[in-house]
């Protein structure tokens, strides 16, 4: 994962002439006027840490398995939101662990987290470091110092159950792994988040990932049947069977928590078959409000196709539903484009249904090749942004969900708000899950940076957030909590509800190291 940006540097590319163009002309964005640092020159604060706590920290995983270099340090800090990533392009690593430390087992996590509760060390579990909402930076007021926790030594597939169709995972295997590892027994996770290729599966959890095909496999806490959870108060083993009237299902406590009650070490996975059949298909609606509509027929009334997004006329026209084709449009003449994606037997017997209610709606069909290129691009736009970012523009998302009558009015919401917050800004946004009663909306900003870009995005977001609450939505749909979401969450929850995080926070982790500053108000 490239240090000031997303993923395989390699895999960079310039924007194409019409996208340059369109920044120019319509946003007024122009280069920035200083090139981002080397990854040499990024500024981190001394370690704070004793030699003899990193000597403990190193009896409990091995010396090897606990790091301090500047490159370690700066890897680990922060995650990949657009914030995260100019403080570091501008050599801003304050916010860095102290050390690095790399447990190999359950039994590892259990002692680290007791050795650090004992010597107030602030812990944060880091599996692939793709949080986009301040998952990843604890506070240091009151801790001795910081470690970043490492997961990515515990990642073996444990156990396949072919007959109950489970799969036991440890939590630092990446998605593409867990994919491969499944493929040999004939099975798919079925979870593909625009973060697939970095993430991990115990990071899923934490943050309650939804996948790019949640239709037909549904989010990620609907695939955990059970968790091993370490924490300072003991271990946690949860998920004894399919479903239970055995009181509150505490696995809720945990999916989401961000690793602010404990440290995920196993989980227990539903999986599917591997489909031996998969298509992609475009078709157009004249207007996004026809378009949803469409979508809310297929999803309480069905057939439910494995994928299916809609973008709004403005994300159709830039082509950002298809990241491989940007500036060419979506393949539509103007009109909201959909992408409807079929993997499975069911699912490719359900096709024609599908298209019958898209038909009915005033879909117009548009063939495969729009659906082929959104599949070859579905991973490709983080890395549209660290070109936006070179170029100067700042580019960022956030995303919210409501039930479907209150949608219209959250969609002009957060849109005005972004408007007024930023003046001339492009907005574009499209629906990315469905479920019976509503869906989810993901908004993409592009502005010009003008003086402080930190701080622009920053006022933003705020006037953003706070439409999200006055609409009724919710403050995350899946992306999470983190520092970012802390206190609209608060107001979310109201303060019952926030009594009730802090007393579980009490129980579980009474010295208060778990990711402190996250999640909870």
């Amino acid at each position: 994962m490239l240090w000031s940006g997303w993923g395989d540097p390699a895999r960079a590319r310039e924007l194409p002439e019409p996208v340059r163009a369109l920044l120019r002309d319509l946003l007024g964005v122009r280069a920035p006027e200083t090139p981002p640092v080397p990854l040499e020159a990024v500024r981190l604060p001394p370690v704070a840490l004793p030699a003899a706590l990193l000597e403990a920290l190193g009896g409990v995983v091995g010396p090897p398995h606990v790091l301090t270099s500047p490159e370690a340090r700066v890897r680990h800090t922060r995650g990949k939101s657009t914030p995260d990533l100019l403080r570091m392009r501008a050599g801003d690593g304050l916010d860095a662990p102290d050390a690095v430390v790399l447990p190999g087992s359950h039994e590892q996590v259990a002692e680290l987290l007791a050795l650090c509760a004992r010597e107030r060390i602030a812990v944060v579990p880091f599996g692939g470091g793709t949080s986009v909402v301040g998952g990843l930076v604890a506070a240091r007021a009151g801790h001795a110092g910081v470690v970043a926790l490492d997961l990515t030594r515990m990642d073996r597939l444990l156990s396949v159950d072919a007959e109950s169709m489970l799969a036991v995972f440890q939590p630092g295997v990446r998605a593409p792994e867990a994919e491969r590892l499944l493929a040999a027994h004939g099975l798919t996770l079925g979870h593909f988040p625009q973060s697939y290729e970095y993430a991990t599966l115990g990071g899923f959890a934490a943050a309650r990932s939804s996948g790019q095909a949640s239709a037909g496999y549904g989010r990620f806490d609907d695939m955990v049947a059970g968790l091993t959870v370490a924490t300072p108060a003991g271990t946690l083993e949860l998920g004894r069977a399919p479903k239970s009237a055995a009181g509150p299902d505490l696995r809720q406590l945990v999916l989401g928590s961000e690793g602010a009650f404990g440290v995920i070490t196993a989980l227990r996975l539903r999986v599917r078959r591997a489909p031996a059949a998969k298509a992609y298909e475009g078709w157009r609606f004249a207007s996004f409000r026809d378009g949803t509509a469409a979508l809310r027929a297929l999803a309480q009334e069905g057939p439910l196709p494995t994928v299916l997004r809609l973008s709004d006329e403005t994300e159709t026209m830039v082509g950002l539903a298809r990241p491989d084709a940007i500036g060419g449009g979506g393949g539509a003449a103007g009109g909201c484009l959909v992408i409807a994606g079929y993997e499975g037997a069911s699912a490719m017997a359900a096709r024609a249904g599908t298209a019958a209610v898209l038909t009915r709606h005033g879909g117009e069909p548009l063939g495969e090749e729009p659906g082929r290129s959104w599949e070859h691009g579905r991973f490709s736009a983080p890395y549209l942004r660290d070109s936006l970012l070179d170029a100067g523009a700042t580019v960022e998302t956030l995303e919210t969900a409501g039930f479907w009558a209150g949608l219209p009015r959250l969609y002009d919401a957060v849109r005005l708000a972004l408007h007024g917050a930023l003046g001339s800004p492009l907005v574009m946004c499209h629906v990315s899950h469905v479920y019976e009663t509503g869906a989810s909306l993901y908004f993409t900003v592009v502005t010009a940076q003008h003086g402080d870009p930190v701080e622009q995005w920053a006022r933003a977001k705020e006037a953003a957030t706070a439409a999200v609450v006055e609409a009724g939505g919710t403050v995350s749909h899946h992306h999470g909590v983190g520092r970012d979401h802390r206190e609209a969450y608060a107001a979310e929850l109201g303060p019952v509800g926030v009594e009730i995080l802090r007393a579980v926070k009490n129980r579980l982790d009474p010295a208060g190291v778990l990711n402190p500053g996250v999640l909870i108000p």
